[in-house]
């Protein structure tokens, strides 16, 4: 079992950067990649960035490759996101996910992830 909570949404200008995290609990944490995902209101939920098990594969979007940077502290049970230059177009909610299939590759699908965060809303206004 793995328990997600994020946290660093917020309101910013564009341009601004923020960085998201989600800490973890469970002992399994470091057996499960992790991913970001964001859904905006009116749209599907969607892929942002995931990780492998130790963080030595990663994948993007195409919309945030470049400006955003995921990564992950097994340590500390926790993965951020990096997001810079940031677009009214990348406001949403985000959310962190743990899939015991991205261990070893990085997973896109939703439906790869076991275990879910609440969200945290990021809003970036023009």
């Amino acid at each position: 079992q793995v328990r997600l909570v994020e946290s660093g949404g917020g309101s910013v200008q564009a341009g601004d950067s923020l960085r998201l995290s989600c800490k973890a609990s469970g002992r399994t944490f470091n057996d499960h990649g992790m991913g970001w995902f964001r859904q905006a209101p009116g749209k599907e939920r969607e892929f942002v960035a995931g990780l492998t098990w130790n963080g030595g594969r990663t994948k993007y979007a195409a919309s945030v490759t470049g400006r955003f940077t995921i990564s992950r502290n097994n340590a500390e049970n926790s993965v951020s996101l990096q997001m810079g230059s940031l677009k009214p177009e990348d406001t949403a909610v985000y959310t962190c996910a743990a899939s015991w299939s991205s261990r070893t590759e990085v997973q896109q699908s939703p439906s790869e992830y076991n275990y879910w965060g609440q969200g945290t809303q990021v809003t970036v206004s023009s």
